[in-house]
């Protein structure tokens, strides 16, 4: 496990951090730099209205959190992500979409991922450690530096991690996404495999910010070998606390359902997933499901999503499919990370999932669950 940094970086700071360490000077100073960072979103040297002596110490003993291992783009341009690495050794994904009407970030809020969904590329890799404030907020920084005059107007956390286990450093990045950067509170989407705690605690927070599900199967028995966690918080609580969230937030809940050929695409897992959303009047989100080097089982072809996204409509469902992005780039949670990883261990040698010679994973197998549409 990747050791938690002792040093904050200067996105870990609060308003009132900055203000106790710029104390004697004038007071506009903490505005001057909050603005650099936050309104302007550049560089602690790049703050012109700050002294060079001031910038020069600000960037040395607050230094930023993130150190850019890869950077990948794709979709001509529209889809970037980025490997970052931390302090202590561990890495992260970041990726920046841009849409005709919309530039989303998908930021991570741990290194890694404690929850071992098997078609997962992070649930793979294993969980390193949570992210601190500075780590996740920076992430957002660092991309509006690259989409220019695209503005950042949708931020979700959907990244590497499960953001209600890191719960605390997620609301307050979030509050400070909010109300520092300037992103609308129904622009923050925040995703969860299940845990209920995060869920309950999200609708008594302050801000309407949107819940998202990684639901993808609708039975017990599929879910517990698809998404581990299901066995402590199974799915009829799980819909207990979404109602909950629904009936305090007013805001409608999405559920997540990577499609996977032969496992979760067939008729009647649309008829079950159909009977859970009705009563929520819920949005589901059909992903293709990425390839990962440590999951066997491919996703839904083409053809069978659309008719999946059919059927679902004809049942009432408000269904949308997703398009995968930057699959050239492995822009998918966790595959960048994954792949670099497996290819540094193909050539040291290295012990942990085993990998062939080109890289690929073997040692993982995808759930036994398996029967004809």
């Amino acid at each position: 496990m990747a050791a938690l940094p002792t040093q904050p970086t200067i996105y870990d700071l609060s308003r009132g951090d900055i203000a106790a360490y710029l104390e004697g000077m004038p007071g506009y100073r903490v505005d001057q730099l909050w603005q650099g960072l936050y309104t302007d979103g550049v560089a602690v040297e790049d703050i012109s209205t700050l002294p060079v002596k001031l910038r020069s110490e600000l960037a040395e003993k607050l230094p930023p959190a993130l150190a850019m291992e890869l950077e990948s783009i794709s979709d001509r341009g529209d889809t970037v992500k980025w490997l970052w690495n931390l302090r202590g050794g561990a890495a992260i994904e970041t990726v920046l979409m841009h849409y005709k009407d919309r530039s989303t970030v998908c930021i991570s809020s741990q290194a890694g991922c404690a929850m071992a969904c098997g078609f997962c590329a992070t649930g793979q890799a294993g969980f390193d450690r949570h992210l601190t404030v500075g780590e996740i907020v920076e992430q957002v920084i660092r991309a509006r530096r690259v989409a220019g005059d695209k503005r950042v107007s949708n931020i979700v956390f959907m990244g590497m991690g499960e953001p209600m286990a890191n719960f605390d450093a997620v609301w307050e990045s979030v509050e400070r996404l909010h109300g520092d950067f300037g992103i609308s509170a129904r622009h923050l989407t925040i995703s969860t495999v299940g845990l209920l705690p995060g869920i309950r605690l999200l609708a008594e927070a302050p801000l309407p910010v949107n819940l998202a599900v990684s639901l993808h199967a609708a039975n017990d028995d599929l879910r517990n070998e698809m998404v581990p966690i299901n066995k402590r918080y199974p799915i009829g609580d799980l819909l207990d606390a979404c109602h909950e969230y629904f009936d305090k937030k007013g805001r409608r809940v999405s559920f997540e359902w990577a499609l996977i050929d032969g496992v979760n695409d067939r008729d009647s897992d649309a008829h079950e997933l159909a009977k859970l959303t009705h009563p929520l009047r819920a949005h589901v989100n059909l992903i293709p499901l990425n390839p990962t080097p440590g999951y066997l089982t491919q996703g839904t072809p083409p053809a069978r999503v659309r008719e999946f996204a059919d059927l679902l409509t004809s049942l009432g469902v408000n269904a949308t499919v997703r398009k995968n992005r930057g699959t050239d780039i492995d822009a998918a949670c966790g595959q960048l990370r994954a792949n670099s990883i497996a290819a540094e261990a193909a050539v040291t040698g290295s012990s942990g999932n085993t990998a062939d010679s080109d890289g690929t994973v073997t040692n993982i197998k995808p759930p036994t669950t398996r029967s004809q549409r």
